[in-house]
């Protein structure tokens, strides 16, 4: 099976559909530190990453916003204190996408390095 991170991204139209809760399902132990929260009755993957300092967030922020610009797929971002909070969600599709599933094992390795 391919990493998920290694996967691009596919383009988004609006009428693409969202994911189903049985394709949630099949897709979210392979991004085992997120989890998934509701918004607006719209589904996300979150997750919050820890720090010793506001620079190391900030960079942190900053790596996510190049890959996120690399991949035309942009998050939710909190920034704060030694943490960030990041969202991934679909808006054309108001749901969760594969994309979104990507995008989050590529946050999970961005942080592991």
């Amino acid at each position: 099976m391919e990493r998920l991170s290694q996967l691009n991204c596919v383009a988004c139209r609006g009428g693409d559909p969202s994911l189903t809760e049985a394709e949630i399902a099949e897709l979210l132990p392979q991004v085992p530190e997120w989890q998934l929260v509701e918004r607006d009755a719209i589904p996300r993957l979150q997750r919050m990453f820890k720090f010793k300092n506001y620079a190391q967030s900030l960079d942190f922020t900053n790596k996510v916003a190049a890959i996120a610009e690399e991949e035309d797929h942009h998050p939710l971002i909190i920034l704060e204190w030694g943490r960030v909070t990041v969202q991934w969600w679909t808006h054309v599709v108001k749901g969760l996408h594969k994309n979104d599933f990507i995008m989050a094992a590529k946050t999970d390795e961005l942080f592991s390095r």
